[in-house]
């Protein structure tokens, strides 16, 4: 069964430090659902500097996130996000979420070699082709 949401509803990838993960849900959002989503992420505790692994694979595919750098997840953002995606159980959340909440796990690939991040790259994209089928967006008015 489908969700109907809001013409262009807003899904937030959420992970801890918002180079992996969260960022290959946003970006792969994207990629497999053009601008039918307005796709976003953010951590808890954001790094620095985005994964040079994450952006090297995610570049094979076409899409470029040299320019996607961490940002923190804001209480405001739960509450506008349409859709929030945690990419792993136990997140320490800074608000309640507004919309729908979906909870996946996925591990953590911070310390992992190419190989490694393009197999979760293709867990994730399998993941996020299902959700945007399963949220189709409403018609515009």
């Amino acid at each position: 069964m489908n969700d109907v949401c809001p013409a262009r509803p807003t899904v937030l990838f959420i992970c801890t430090r918002n180079v992996g993960r969260s960022q290959l849900g946003a970006h792969l959002l994207e990629l497999v659902a053009g601008d039918r989503f307005d796709a976003r992420s953010g951590g808890v505790s954001p790094a620095k500097e985005p994964s040079p692994t994450i952006v090297a694979t995610l570049a094979e595919l076409g899409v470029d996130a040299a320019q996607a750098h961490p940002r923190a997840v804001t209480a405001e953002d739960l509450q506008l996000a349409d859709v929030v995606v945690t990419m792993t159980a136990g997140l320490p959340l800074p608000g309640p979420v507004a919309g729908k909440l979906i909870g996946w796990t996925f591990p953590d690939p911070t310390s992992w070699g190419e190989d490694g991040a393009r197999e979760l790259r293709d867990r994730i994209h399998t993941a996020v082709t299902v959700l945007a089928e399963r949220l189709r967006p409403t018609a515009a008015a």
